[in-house]
């Protein structure tokens, strides 16, 4: 089992900065794939930036909507994963969700959210213009 609790979120204005960070403890071996992904209301939940360990490496994948500006990353001494986001917009609002999973997956599905299995309760983002 894998507890996620996220905290950050918060309301800013457009080009605006958070750190979203969810810190992580159970089983360490079931999050070998670490990400985040959102919600807007009325659509479906996305992946945004996952990190996963395909042996002593990370590798990162980032959405193409938030690549450059947004940075994922992990703190192992703390088990907290972190989700640094820079020049915010509009779009960004959302409800940001971590979440955890163990199984092996494709690098072109890593940010496919029903491949996840264990998830935070969510933090709430608002991004005004």
């Amino acid at each position: 089992q894998v507890q996620l609790v996220e905290s950050g979120g918060g309301s800013v204005q457009a080009g605006g900065s958070l750190r979203l960070s969810c810190a992580a403890s159970g089983d360490i071996n079931s999050r070998r794939y670490m990400g985040w992904f959102r919600q807007a209301p009325g659509k479906e939940r996305e992946g945004v930036a996952v990190l996963y360990i395909p042996g002593a490496s990370g590798s990162t994948v980032y959405a193409d909507s938030v690549e450059g500006r947004f940075t994922i990353s992990q703190d192992n001494s703390k088990n907290t994963l972190y989700l640094e986001m820079n020049t915010l917009k509009p779009e960004d609002t959302a409800m940001y969700y971590c979440a955890a999973d163990s199984r092996p997956k494709y690098s072109r599905s890593v940010l496919q959210p029903t491949l996840y299995t264990y998830w935070g309760q969510g933090t709430q983002v608002t991004v005004s213009s």
